[in-house]
Protein backbone atom coordinates (compact mmCIF):
# COMPACT_ATOMS: atom_id res chain seq x y z
CA UNK A 1 0.00 0.00 0.00
CA UNK A 2 1.21 3.65 -0.68
CA UNK A 3 1.85 6.16 1.16
CA UNK A 4 -0.92 8.24 2.64
CA UNK A 5 1.53 11.43 2.47
CA UNK A 6 1.30 10.77 -1.51
CA UNK A 7 -2.95 10.60 -1.61
CA UNK A 8 -2.37 14.37 0.72
CA UNK A 9 -0.38 15.37 -1.83
CA UNK A 10 -2.88 14.76 -4.76
CA UNK A 11 -5.49 16.39 -2.57
CA UNK A 12 -3.32 19.20 -2.08
CA UNK A 13 -3.88 19.17 1.60
CA UNK A 14 -2.66 17.70 5.11
CA UNK A 15 -5.21 16.12 7.56
CA UNK A 16 -3.73 16.97 11.01
CA UNK A 17 -5.83 14.14 12.32
CA UNK A 18 -3.92 11.06 11.25
CA UNK A 19 -6.63 8.52 11.95
CA UNK A 20 -9.53 10.79 10.35
CA UNK A 21 -7.58 9.74 6.96
CA UNK A 22 -6.83 6.14 7.86
CA UNK A 23 -10.71 5.59 9.05
CA UNK A 24 -11.80 7.15 5.25
CA UNK A 25 -9.28 4.82 4.04
CA UNK A 26 -10.45 1.72 6.08
CA UNK A 27 -12.58 -1.21 4.12
CA UNK A 28 -15.31 -2.81 6.88
CA UNK A 29 -13.21 -6.02 5.93
CA UNK A 30 -10.40 -4.95 7.65
CA UNK A 31 -11.66 -5.74 11.06
CA UNK A 32 -10.34 -2.99 13.08
CA UNK A 33 -12.98 -1.31 15.60
CA UNK A 34 -13.72 1.26 13.07
CA UNK A 35 -14.38 1.39 8.93
CA UNK A 36 -15.07 4.11 7.10
CA UNK A 37 -18.84 3.58 6.82
CA UNK A 38 -19.54 6.47 8.78
CA UNK A 39 -17.58 8.59 6.98
CA UNK A 40 -19.26 7.39 3.63
CA UNK A 41 -22.60 8.46 4.74
CA UNK A 42 -21.12 11.89 5.93
CA UNK A 43 -19.35 12.14 2.70
CA UNK A 44 -22.30 11.79 0.45
CA UNK A 45 -24.96 14.62 1.93
CA UNK A 46 -21.60 16.79 1.77
CA UNK A 47 -20.86 15.76 -1.76
CA UNK A 48 -25.09 16.15 -2.65
CA UNK A 49 -24.46 19.77 -1.21
CA UNK A 50 -21.41 20.70 -3.24
CA UNK A 51 -22.04 18.99 -6.48
CA UNK A 52 -25.58 20.80 -6.36
CA UNK A 53 -24.60 24.45 -5.00
CA UNK A 54 -21.57 23.80 -8.27
CA UNK A 55 -24.38 23.12 -10.44
CA UNK A 56 -26.81 25.82 -9.67
CA UNK A 57 -24.40 28.40 -10.01
CA UNK A 58 -22.36 26.97 -13.54
CA UNK A 59 -25.57 26.87 -15.24
CA UNK A 60 -27.72 29.88 -14.22
CA UNK A 61 -30.32 29.64 -16.68
CA UNK A 62 -31.02 25.91 -16.28
CA UNK A 63 -34.16 24.55 -14.92
CA UNK A 64 -34.38 22.24 -11.91
CA UNK A 65 -34.86 19.47 -13.99
CA UNK A 66 -31.97 19.74 -15.92
CA UNK A 67 -29.73 20.48 -13.03
CA UNK A 68 -31.15 17.44 -11.36
CA UNK A 69 -30.13 15.14 -14.39
CA UNK A 70 -26.74 16.43 -14.49
CA UNK A 71 -25.86 16.19 -10.80
CA UNK A 72 -27.20 12.33 -11.05
CA UNK A 73 -24.69 11.57 -14.01
CA UNK A 74 -22.07 12.79 -11.34
CA UNK A 75 -22.75 11.87 -7.73
CA UNK A 76 -23.41 8.11 -8.26
CA UNK A 77 -21.32 5.50 -8.10
CA UNK A 78 -19.45 5.50 -11.46
CA UNK A 79 -19.07 9.24 -10.70
CA UNK A 80 -17.40 8.93 -7.60
CA UNK A 81 -15.71 6.06 -8.46
CA UNK A 82 -14.03 7.54 -11.42
CA UNK A 83 -12.97 10.62 -8.56
CA UNK A 84 -11.46 7.88 -6.75
CA UNK A 85 -9.20 6.75 -9.86
CA UNK A 86 -7.88 9.96 -10.64
CA UNK A 87 -6.41 10.11 -6.86
CA UNK A 88 -5.63 6.29 -7.35
CA UNK A 89 -7.70 5.80 -4.21
CA UNK A 90 -7.33 2.18 -4.74
CA UNK A 91 -3.96 2.17 -3.74
CA UNK A 92 -4.49 3.32 -0.28
CA UNK A 93 -7.43 1.58 0.61
CA UNK A 94 -6.70 -1.10 3.64
CA UNK A 95 -8.64 -4.48 3.16
CA UNK A 96 -8.59 -7.75 4.14
CA UNK A 97 -6.45 -10.32 2.22
CA UNK A 98 -9.26 -11.88 1.01
CA UNK A 99 -10.98 -8.52 -0.29
CA UNK A 100 -7.47 -7.95 -1.39
CA UNK A 101 -7.89 -11.27 -3.89
CA UNK A 102 -11.13 -10.36 -4.91
CA UNK A 103 -9.64 -7.35 -6.66
CA UNK A 104 -10.95 -5.26 -4.11
CA UNK A 105 -8.63 -2.48 -5.30
CA UNK A 106 -10.27 -1.64 -8.38
CA UNK A 107 -14.11 -2.24 -7.24
CA UNK A 108 -16.21 0.42 -8.31
CA UNK A 109 -18.33 0.59 -4.62
CA UNK A 110 -14.95 0.13 -2.88
CA UNK A 111 -13.43 3.43 -4.99
CA UNK A 112 -16.90 5.10 -4.32
CA UNK A 113 -17.59 4.73 -1.07
CA UNK A 114 -13.92 5.44 0.14
CA UNK A 115 -14.07 8.66 -1.94
CA UNK A 116 -17.12 9.94 -0.44
CA UNK A 117 -15.28 9.19 2.88
CA UNK A 118 -12.54 11.27 2.04
CA UNK A 119 -14.94 14.10 1.71
CA UNK A 120 -16.68 13.48 4.82
CA UNK A 121 -13.25 13.32 6.56
CA UNK A 122 -11.95 16.84 4.92
CA UNK A 123 -15.48 18.29 5.63
CA UNK A 124 -14.70 17.40 9.65
CA UNK A 125 -11.17 18.68 9.64
CA UNK A 126 -11.27 21.28 7.24
CA UNK A 127 -14.95 22.67 7.01
CA UNK A 128 -16.97 22.95 3.96
CA UNK A 129 -14.96 25.62 1.65
CA UNK A 130 -12.22 23.10 2.14
CA UNK A 131 -13.86 20.10 0.62
CA UNK A 132 -16.11 22.25 -1.90
CA UNK A 133 -12.57 23.72 -3.31
CA UNK A 134 -11.10 20.34 -3.15
CA UNK A 135 -14.28 18.69 -4.77
CA UNK A 136 -14.91 21.44 -7.60
CA UNK A 137 -11.28 21.22 -8.53
CA UNK A 138 -11.32 17.87 -9.41
CA UNK A 139 -14.52 16.70 -11.05
CA UNK A 140 -13.57 19.88 -13.50
CA UNK A 141 -9.85 17.90 -13.92
CA UNK A 142 -11.95 14.98 -14.57
CA UNK A 143 -14.86 16.50 -16.81
CA UNK A 144 -13.53 19.15 -19.26
CA UNK A 145 -16.86 19.37 -20.43
CA UNK A 146 -19.95 19.35 -18.06
CA UNK A 147 -23.23 19.30 -19.22
CA UNK A 148 -26.34 16.27 -19.97
CA UNK A 149 -25.22 15.29 -23.36
CA UNK A 150 -21.45 14.53 -22.53
CA UNK A 151 -22.85 12.95 -18.42
CA UNK A 152 -25.76 11.42 -19.55
CA UNK A 153 -25.24 7.95 -21.34
CA UNK A 154 -27.82 5.51 -22.43
CA UNK A 155 -25.89 2.29 -21.34
CA UNK A 156 -28.79 0.19 -21.80
CA UNK A 157 -29.50 1.40 -25.09
CA UNK A 158 -25.73 1.13 -25.42
CA UNK A 159 -26.06 -2.99 -24.32
CA UNK A 160 -29.08 -4.11 -26.31
CA UNK A 161 -27.25 -2.67 -29.78
CA UNK A 162 -24.58 -4.53 -28.44
CA UNK A 163 -26.02 -8.20 -27.53
CA UNK A 164 -28.18 -7.79 -30.60
CA UNK A 165 -24.78 -7.19 -32.66
CA UNK A 166 -23.15 -10.31 -30.97
CA UNK A 167 -25.12 -12.61 -29.73
CA UNK A 168 -28.67 -11.83 -31.80
CA UNK A 169 -30.76 -11.26 -28.73
CA UNK A 170 -31.58 -8.43 -26.41
CA UNK A 171 -30.57 -8.67 -21.80
CA UNK A 172 -33.81 -9.29 -19.64
CA UNK A 173 -33.25 -6.77 -16.17
CA UNK A 174 -34.43 -8.53 -12.88
CA UNK A 175 -34.31 -7.14 -9.73
CA UNK A 176 -32.62 -9.23 -7.18
CA UNK A 177 -33.21 -7.26 -4.15
CA UNK A 178 -34.56 -4.47 -2.49
CA UNK A 179 -33.05 -3.59 1.04
CA UNK A 180 -32.62 -0.79 3.51
CA UNK A 181 -35.75 1.76 4.83
CA UNK A 182 -37.89 3.55 2.19
CA UNK A 183 -36.03 6.52 2.61
CA UNK A 184 -32.36 4.98 1.65
CA UNK A 185 -33.27 2.04 -0.47
CA UNK A 186 -30.51 0.00 -2.49
CA UNK A 187 -31.73 -1.80 -5.45
CA UNK A 188 -30.16 -4.70 -7.01
CA UNK A 189 -30.10 -5.37 -10.32
CA UNK A 190 -29.57 -8.92 -12.42
CA UNK A 191 -28.98 -8.66 -16.34
CA UNK A 192 -29.83 -11.35 -18.07
CA UNK A 193 -28.62 -12.71 -21.99
CA UNK A 194 -29.45 -16.12 -22.84
CA UNK A 195 -30.68 -17.11 -19.12
CA UNK A 196 -27.19 -16.63 -17.76
CA UNK A 197 -26.26 -13.57 -15.56
CA UNK A 198 -24.68 -11.17 -17.60
CA UNK A 199 -23.83 -8.70 -14.84
CA UNK A 200 -25.46 -7.23 -11.35
CA UNK A 201 -25.25 -3.89 -10.07
CA UNK A 202 -27.26 -1.98 -7.14
CA UNK A 203 -27.98 1.72 -7.20
CA UNK A 204 -30.45 4.19 -5.10
CA UNK A 205 -33.35 3.42 -7.67
CA UNK A 206 -34.04 0.29 -10.30
CA UNK A 207 -32.75 2.96 -12.76
CA UNK A 208 -29.52 3.64 -11.71
CA UNK A 209 -29.05 -0.08 -10.46
CA UNK A 210 -29.99 -1.28 -14.50
CA UNK A 211 -27.88 1.81 -16.25
CA UNK A 212 -24.70 0.82 -13.67
CA UNK A 213 -25.12 -3.28 -14.68
CA UNK A 214 -25.54 -2.09 -18.18
CA UNK A 215 -22.14 -0.23 -18.28
CA UNK A 216 -20.65 -3.34 -16.22
CA UNK A 217 -22.19 -5.70 -18.64
CA UNK A 218 -20.70 -3.16 -21.52
CA UNK A 219 -17.11 -3.38 -20.44
CA UNK A 220 -17.30 -6.79 -19.54
CA UNK A 221 -18.74 -8.01 -23.54
CA UNK A 222 -16.11 -5.83 -25.02
CA UNK A 223 -13.65 -7.54 -23.27
CA UNK A 224 -14.87 -10.92 -24.46
CA UNK A 225 -14.54 -9.33 -27.82
CA UNK A 226 -10.83 -8.56 -27.85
Amino acid sequence: MQNISKLEKELNYTFENRQLIIEALTHKSYKKPYNNERLEFLGDAVLDLIVGEYLYKKFPNKAEGVLSKIRASLVNEGGFAKLAQVLHLGDYLYLSSAEENNNGRNKPSLLSNAFEAIIGALYLEAGLEKAKEITVKLLEDTYPKIDLATLSKDYKTTLQELTQATHGVTPSYELVSATGPDHNKVFEVAILLDGKILATAKGKSKKAAQQEAAKIAIEKLKGENE
